[in-house]
């Protein structure tokens, strides 16, 4: 797995060295991103650990192991951000999507480092995909934050039921982009559909603080 621990550095350096140099806003955006990127990683490494621990095979590790531990690993930068700083509503969503960012770049980047280009189109497809999955469960998270800030005996129960969703969808979006012929194409539609459905008829209804 070296390729994956050379292609993080690669992509961290620069930045780093941005992080570095930004303010307030532009700082604490990429340094979600980073995060992202890193939990990434970390979840590759804990997700390998379990399906040898267990005796899961790969495929099935994608499906029961992955998406339980890549959603809970990308909820934790923003409950640390929310614990240590407590930062306003704005800064917590912002903080949930810029991590999923992060995450599905890093993720298309070692997909695209492990299969290389074959098939272009299905590659493009399945990025385009795995970068609105990650986003829409980060939406979902940023949505739940919105709704239920103000309603602290709500949060607790509220994350959990979050949690659930996001791994289920996760794990149902797996299951479809791992088959071949129509089912792929449609796995990989439901995430693109659902963010254009929110762009379309619910940006400006819900009127998210960013």
């Amino acid at each position: 797995m070296n390729y994956i621990e050379n292609t993080y550095i690669c992509i961290a350096a620069p930045l780093l060295i941005a992080i570095l140099i930004l303010r307030r806003e532009g700082r604490r955006a990429l340094c979600f991103t980073l995060a992202g990127m890193t939990v990434c990683l970390l979840s590759a490494y804990i997700s390998a650990f379990f399906s040898g621990a267990t005796g899961i095979g790969p495929e099935a590790a994608a499906y029961e192991i992955s998406p339980v531990v890549e959603e809970i690993m990308k909820s934790l930068p923003l409950l640390f951000y929310i614990l240590i700083y407590e930062p306003d509503r704005k800064a917590a969503i912002t903080g949930a999507l810029m991590t999923s960012v992060g995450f599905a770049t890093f993720e298309n980047v070692c997909f695209l480092t492990s299969y290389g280009t074959s098939g272009l189109l299905r590659i493009v497809i399945r990025g385009f995909g795995t970068g609105a999955m990650h986003v829409v469960c980060g939406m979902a998270v940023a949505l739940g934050l919105y709704f239920l800030w103000d309603q602290v005996s709500f949060r607790i129960v509220g994350t959990l039921a979050l949690l659930c969703f996001v791994i289920t969808f996760h794990a149902l979006f797996n299951i479809f982009v791992n088959q071949s012929g129509a089912v792929f194409w449609i796995g990989s539609a439901i995430p693109l559909t659902a963010v254009t459905v929110y762009l379309i008829f619910f940006r400006r209804k819900i009127r998210l603080p960013y």
